[in-house]
């Protein structure tokens, strides 16, 4: 059910703001009220939060999320320039979310959970949760994100390694201005949300489709290059036990992307042998799509 919801476009949308929802609750709720910093350019921005407030600037909300809208701005503009109109709208909804959560979303005083390693944990496997589900959607909650998705379209790299990188900087800086343990818990944090963001992005995984058909093998190229935009190559083949001539489809596309084509199939050509081959290595002209 879930995949067939992400493929509708404002089912996508609601599970995306639901997405920035999880996130800015996991920090709010668990990472903050342990003086804790969160990764990536909301941890930055929660840096400089702190320093504010030590030289005197204080106000009733926390400004980490309108600090976070404004270092967005750069980014949206990198991401209208290369990565389109679509993903750009969607993008800047998902921004405008998650800084209002983070701003309305109350910080408890005291630790919801005490343990400051099990905040960790929970904040780490939620927030990633949470920017998994933005990621799948095809939306973006800025910071991060957006140069990782850049880079994932070139093929120089995964979202969740280029945040493990930064992060590793960032709390360099943590261990220096604060203290070694605040550094060390946010780091684990960081780690945490990192993975679960690569499981569940699909974009990062490749897959390969194989497709026997007797006598749609042209309704099924059309529909792999027109509505998935994708490149396909396909042979002339036997049957074993029958003799019977069929067409043998070889595509290779992103995991999410798999959902639409099967239900094409299913649709055109009931009767369809497909075989899926998850996690393949590619390279030369193989375009991520957004």
């Amino acid at each position: 059910m879930y995949d067939k919801m992400i493929h509708k476009r404002w089912a996508r949308l609601a599970i995306a703001i639901l997405g920035a929802l999880i996130t800015a609750a996991s920090v709010n709720l668990l990472i903050v009220p342990q003086n804790l910093y969160t990764s990536g350019i909301l941890g930055l921005c929660q840096v400089i939060r702190t320093l504010l407030e030590r030289a005197g600037l204080t106000v009733e909300f926390d400004i980490a999320g309108i600090l976070y809208f404004i270092a967005n701005i750069p980014l949206v503009i990198l991401a209208w320039r290369s990565m389109g109109r679509k993903f750009v709208i969607r993008m800047m909804i998902c921004i405008a979310a998650s800084s209002l959560f983070l701003s309305v979303i109350p910080v408890p005083e005291t630790p919801i959970v005490a343990d400051e390693l099990t905040s960790c944990l929970l904040g780490g496997i939620l927030s990633g949760f949470g920017g998994g589900l933005i990621l799948t959607c095809g939306g973006s909650s800025g910071g991060l994100d957006t140069v990782g998705l850049y880079l994932s379209k070139k093929g120089k790299g995964t979202v969740g390694r280029l945040s493990i990188v930064f992060n590793a900087a960032l709390y360099i800086v943590c261990a220096v201005l604060f203290s070694l343990p605040v550094a060390l818990y946010s780091a684990i944090y960081s780690v945490f949300s990192s993975l679960f963001v690569d499981r569940l992005h699909q974009q990062n995984i490749a897959v390969q489709m194989l497709i026997f058909t007797k006598d749609k093998g042209e309704e099924l190229r059309e529909f792999i290059m027109t509505q998935l935009e994708r490149g396909v190559t396909y042979w002339n083949g036997s049957g074993g036990y029958t003799d019977q001539p069929m067409q043998v489809l070889c595509v290779c596309l992103d995991k999410y992307e798999v959902v639409s084509l099967r239900q094409a199939i299913q649709e055109v050509d009931p009767t369809a042998f497909i075989m899926i081959n998850e996690g393949v290595h590619t390279g030369g002209n193989f375009e991520r799509h957004l």
